[in-house]
């Protein structure tokens, strides 16, 4: 895989429950990251006194993070509007070259700033809910 455009790594909401995938308009920066709890088995009996761990056992997760700049209402409001309601409808991440991971997310915190001499800003973090489904690009 050759280097990629950071601005290609892109973060969308589903808009109604229907499967109406949209952009977060104005993220500047996003992130996610994925996870697996280690469920430690060692025991007096292991050999050389190795750590062992349990085969597909702990809990998954994903989180996604962005930050940006409010561009465009319909999905400011829909961030807003999935924290406020604590619902957590699909998200979909394109990451370049490699897939799409999709699946229900929570917003977990929303942050506003804001200078006197420069543009609003926001950053949202996002927490996995459920099973998510990788495609591969």
């Amino acid at each position: 895989m050759v280097a990629q455009n950071g601005k290609d790594l892109l973060v969308k909401v589903d808009m109604t429950g229907g499967g109406q995938f949209e952009t977060m308009a104005g993220l500047r920066a996003t992130r996610i990251s994925f996870n697996a709890e280690s469920v430690d088995v060692t025991s007096l009996e292991s050999q050389g006194g190795w750590r062992e761990l349990l085969s597909g056992a702990g809990v998954k997760s994903a989180a996604i993070s962005g930050s940006g700049v409010f561009k465009d209402a319909t999905t400011d409001e829909r961030a807003r509007q999935i924290f406020f309601d604590g619902i957590t409808p699909n998200f979909q991440v394109i990451i370049p070259d490699f897939g799409t991971v999709e699946g229900a997310f929570q917003v977990t915190s929303i942050e506003y700033a804001g200078t006197h001499d420069g543009e609003a800003t926001y950053e949202l973090a996002m927490a996995s809910a459920g099973a998510l489904v990788f495609t591969a690009a």
